[in-house]
């Protein structure tokens, strides 16, 4: 006998996409019913808001650490939810921990976790993503005997698969996108050149616009643009700012100093920085410049104006991660593999063509 009524049968079957029938045998633990089917009654209970059954509440397999930067940036916390209810769909328990400034770093995350006897640890744009940080730290946890899996930030000195988005492609992308709306002096707002994934757009951007002499390690790089289809003395022009907002905007102030129309961003949380920028000088996104931001976390579909961005996998990165994870866990000997992922740019509201290469109204007509 179910201990649903049948309201609350049929509100979880029809939540779930399968028979009353389905959702019985499942809350009563009885056999029969396969695996994936099983998963979707039991994240209708969760969706729905109803406490799970004694019977069906699992043995964990084992805890994994998730390392990732911080919450402010809704991307990381959209990759931090995929995992974990990947993870706990294989038996897992997910065990979160953020690095934050002043709070605990990377590395006490990893003693914390280690002491806890984590069966692994994914680390999400950590410490292996900046080129100046001793990669040492992961060898001594290897020699620990912890498997771990690492995202956004290839490093081959470290012994582990590791799991990216194609940030040069991503950037090329964007720039086509400017430059197919009549943009000719394009920006490029990004991080601190010491990390992996910065030094791969900036590359791609580059490649991009087809620049000659360009400083990539340096605060700002300007290059001027011969063909490819940029007008002749155009420029392109590179600014490297702090993280988040704040950097976003500062970095869009030199760039819309340098006279860019178009700028990509190398996050969205930078293109909101960039919008400010453009807003603060009296001028108008899109009409005026165009932002293209990176990752395309939920929320950025409901800006002002929707924003144009380059769209992370998600859930395919963070399923290959745990993946990979899990093999190792498993015994699957680990490689310095890289697997890398494609972005997709989605059009919204913050890009136009550029007020220069707009066609011409049309002449009146006459009566």
């Amino acid at each position: 006998m179910t201990d649903a009524g049948p309201a609350r049968l049929a509100d979880i079957a029809a939540q779930a996409r399968v028979s009353e029938a389905t959702v019985s045998r499942v809350l009563n633990g009885k056999a029969g019913v396969a695996a994936a089917t099983r998963q979707k009654v039991l994240a209708a209970l969760d969706v729905l808001g109803y406490e799970r059954p004694t019977r069906l509440r699992q043995r964990s397999a084992g805890l994994v650490g998730l390392v990732i930067p911080e919450l402010t940036n809704p991307i990381f916390p959209a990759f931090a939810q995929v995992i974990e209810q990947l993870l706990a769909g294989r038996g897992y328990t997910p065990v979160l921990c953020t690095r934050s400034p002043g709070g605990a770093t990377e590395d006490e995350l990893v003693e914390q976790l280690v002491d806890r006897g984590v069966t692994g640890i994914i680390f999400l744009s950590g410490m292996h993503a900046d080129t100046t940080a001793d990669p040492a730290r992961y060898a001594r946890l290897t020699g620990r005997g912890v498997p771990f899996v690492l995202i956004n930030g290839f490093q081959p000195a470290i012994s582990a698969p590791s799991v990216s988005p194609d940030d040069a492609a991503a950037t090329r992308i964007a720039v086509r996108h400017l430059r197919a709306l009549g943009h000719r002096r394009i920006g490029l707002a990004v991080g601190p050149d010491r990390f992996v994934p910065v030094r791969r757009k900036v590359a791609g951007f580059l490649e991009e616009i087809g620049g000659r002499e360009a400083e990539i390690g340096g605060r700002e790089a300007e290059f001027t643009v011969e063909g490819a289809g940029i007008a002749e003395g155009g420029e392109g022009v590179v600014r490297h700012s702090l993280f988040g907002v704040e950097g976003g905007q500062a970095a869009a102030t030199a760039l819309l100093d340098a006279g860019c129309t178009g700028i990509v961003c190398g996050s969205d949380m930078t293109a909101l920085g960039a919008i400010r920028a453009v807003r603060q000088r009296g001028l108008d996104v899109p009409r005026d410049v165009s932002v293209v931001g990176y990752d395309d976390s939920y929320i950025f579909a409901f800006t002002d104006p929707p924003l144009t961005t380059l769209r992370q996998p998600v859930r395919a990165m963070a399923a290959a991660a745990v993946d990979a994870l899990l093999e190792e866990v498993g015994g699957t000997l680990a490689h310095p593999t890289e697997f890398v992922f494609q972005c997709e740019l989605v059009v919204r509201g913050s890009t136009a063509q550029a007020r220069a290469a707009a066609a011409p109204p049309s002449p009146p007509t006459s009566r």
